[in-house]
């Protein structure tokens, strides 16, 4: 399982457009669907953004959990 899939699983799930995301992240659509089909890699701090945007865990985007919630 790659970053990729798991970024545009969460997408779809809030049933947002690559243009929504873009918009409210203050990036591009290009930049979004690099991040989704695998050909841009996110740098943590992205990560981080795309975390908290989504409300889920670091290591959930990085499949390093199967458990989406936040441990505070």
């Amino acid at each position: 399982m790659h970053i990729e899939n798991r970024l545009r699983e969460l997408r779809e799930a809030k049933k947002f457009t690559q243009l929504k995301v873009a918009l409210d992240l203050n990036l591009n659509q290009n930049s979004i669907s690099r991040y989704e089909n695998g050909s841009r890699e996110a740098g943590y701090a992205l990560l981080i953004r795309f975390a908290d945007y989504y409300g889920v865990s670091v290591d959930y985007i990085l499949y390093r959990t199967d458990n989406p919630k936040i441990n505070k």
